[in-house]
This record gives structure tokens, C-alpha cells and sequence, in this order.
């Protein structure tokens, strides 16, 4: 009898010891998003930073949702735009002197972006707010749009146009195909304001689920379509990119990729066994501390690529 007792008991204790790594592991891999400490993101050659590009006058443009107007930042300073442009205080000591105003010492800075703005709202903002420039003016611009179309209303009210969260992927064809004309129009405008020429950057749109598609992994409802119809805004930004010789594919989408919902899962193809942490910020739309860093240093990469435009 008493054999038989601790028999049972040894077997409870096993079974309590399993469940109980059961959900350690699933704390761990599934509910776990460290943020991490440090620099984030590629590194920079040093080397084409070294000396001044130019002295032309340059107009640094932003334009864009709340990527480009740094919210999720942990202070001003630390946003993707204002990092380009300057270091900050705190700057890491890999990124010390590597900005935009050491090359371009005649550099000022416009940035038009909005925070919860979508595509519709880019458009005008270009026709409304961004003046023609001086002949001897050079742009340099970056653009974050697409992405606040895709993800709002979060599942909260029926899809619409700006606000297509849970639609189907029939449901969105005449979107998709407004927001290329649309965006087309944006760097139309862009080049028309800038008779001395420019160079625009222009980001795509990064998946905070890390190539999953699971919504309810950030806090959103299921969503059958979301990643077809993220892909399709993709396809768009750079196939706009690849046909002007002006337009350069910024690549968030790729360099977020591990950094998402699940950062933590060593088994998956995007994982990142180097910095396996969390890029986002609370509301899972924006980066956090770390992203801005990495989106800057990717920015910066495409930027140093055509330095010599600048000249």
C-alpha cells in the first residue's frame, strides 16, 4: 500500500514538474520579448563618412506617419530622422561623428511627418505644405507610408480605404492600386519641389509578427489575408523605387524580421541568434528605442550608397 502511495505521488510530482516547464517554455518563447540594451541593427562603414560630401545647401525632408516622426523614441534626439542628422548626446560609440550634418554641413532639416497618418493624408500634406525650392537646393528625403493603411482600424470597425485591418485580399485590389498611383504622385511632387534634384529614400513596411501573420500574437484580431496584403504594399514601394533612378528601397521590412512577436523562438527561420530582442514599441506599430537605432543605421547605409549624388 504505501509503495503504491509513493508510486502516485512520485508520478503527480512528475507530472507537476512537466507542467510546470511547460510553462516556462511557453513564458519564454511565446509570451517573452526582451528589449535588450546596446547598439541595434547593421553597422556602418566609418570610412565614407570621413570627409564632406558637399557644401551645397541640402534640404533633409521627411515625410511620412509616426516611423518618420519618432514616436516610440525614448527622447527627440533619438529618433531615425534626428539620429540621421545629428548624434545624440548618449550617442553609441560605434555611431560617434557617423551623420549627415559632418558630410553636409549645409544641411537643414524639414519634417513633415504625422503621427497616426496614413497614405491620404502624405499626399496632401506634400501639396499643401512642402514648397517649391531654390534651383541651388539639393533634397534629400525619406519616407515611411503604407503601413498605418494596413494596420488600422486594428480589427475595431470595418474596412475601409486608409483603414483596411480584416479585409479580404479582393477586397483591397482598388486600394492597393490607388495607394501605387498615389504614391507615384508623391514622388512626382517631390521631384517637381525640387528643381536642383534630390534623392529620396523610401522605406517599406516592416511585420511586427516576424512573417507569422498571427494577429492576436501583438495583440490584434486573426487576419486571413494581412500577410498577402502586406506583401502587395511591398511589391508596390519597390517596384515605385526600382522604375526612378532617384528612388532608393530602404529594406526595414527584412532587418525587422526576428525582432517581433516571436523574437524568442530559436526554431524559426527569422530568428536572430546574435540579438534575439524586441524592436517594437508598446502600441506594436512603431519601434521602440532600439528600432529607431536600427532603422537609422539602415537608412544611413542607403544614403552613404549614393553620397556621391551629393557632390
Amino acid at each position: 500500500m504505501l509503495r503504491n502511495r509513493l508510486v502516485r505521488l512520485a508520478r503527480l510530482a512528475a507530472i507537476g514538474m512537466v507542467g510546470v516547464l511547460l510553462v516556462v517554455a511557453y513564458i519564454e518563447y511565446w509570451l517573452a520579448r526582451p528589449v535588450g540594451s546596446g547598439p541595434a541593427g547593421p553597422s556602418v562603414n566609418r570610412e565614407p563618412l570621413a570627409q564632406v560630401w558637399s557644401v551645397k545647401p541640402i534640404l533633409m525632408l521627411g515625410i511620412g506617419d509616426s516611423v518618420t516622426a519618432g514616436l516610440g523614441a525614448r527622447e527627440p534626439s533619438h529618433s531615425y530622422f534626428n539620429r540621421l542628422l545629428k548624434n545624440p548626446d548618449d550617442e553609441f560609440a560605434d555611431m560617434q561623428g557617423l551623420c549627415l550634418s559632418r558630410v553636409l554641413p549645409q544641411i537643414r532639416s524639414l519634417n513633415l511627418a504625422i503621427s497616426g497618418s496614413t497614405s491620404l493624408t502624405h499626399i496632401e500634406v506634400l501639396r499643401e505644405r512642402l514648397p517649391a525650392q531654390p534651383n541651388d537646393v539639393v533634397g534629400l528625403v525619406v519616407i515611411t507610408t503604407g503601413g498605418n493603411d494596413i494596420i488600422h482600424n486594428y480589427g475595431r470597425a470595418a474596412p475601409k480605404e486608409g483603414a483596411m485591418y480584416g479585409a479580404s485580399l479582393q477586397q483591397v485590389k482598388p486600394w492597393i492600386a490607388n495607394f501605387e498611383n498615389r504614391l507615384n504622385e508623391m514622388l512626382d511632387l517631390i521631384d517637381e519641389r525640387f528643381p536642383g534634384g534630390c534623392q529620396i529614400f523610401l522605406a517599406n513596411i516592416y511585420d511586427p509578427t516576424d512573417g507569422v501573420g498571427d494577429g492576436p500574437s501583438v495583440g490584434l484580431p486573426k487576419w486571413q489575408d494581412g500577410l498577402a496584403i502586406h506583401a502587395q504594399y511591398n511589391r508596390v514601394i519597390a517596384s515605385c523605387a526600382e522604375r526612378r533612378v532617384n528612388v532608393h528601397l530602404v529594406d526595414l521590412h527584412t532587418q525587422f524580421l526576428g525582432h517581433g512577436s516571436h523574437c524568442r523562438q530559436f526554431w524559426r527561420a527569422t530568428y536572430q541568434r546574435d540579438d534575439p530582442t524586441f524592436w517594437f514599441y508598446e502600441n506594436i506599430e512603431d519601434p521602440n528605442d532600439r528600432g529607431y537605432d536600427a532603422i537609422r543605421r539602415v537608412f544611413l547605409r542607403a544614403i552613404i550608397d549614393q553620397g556621391s549624388s551629393f557632390k
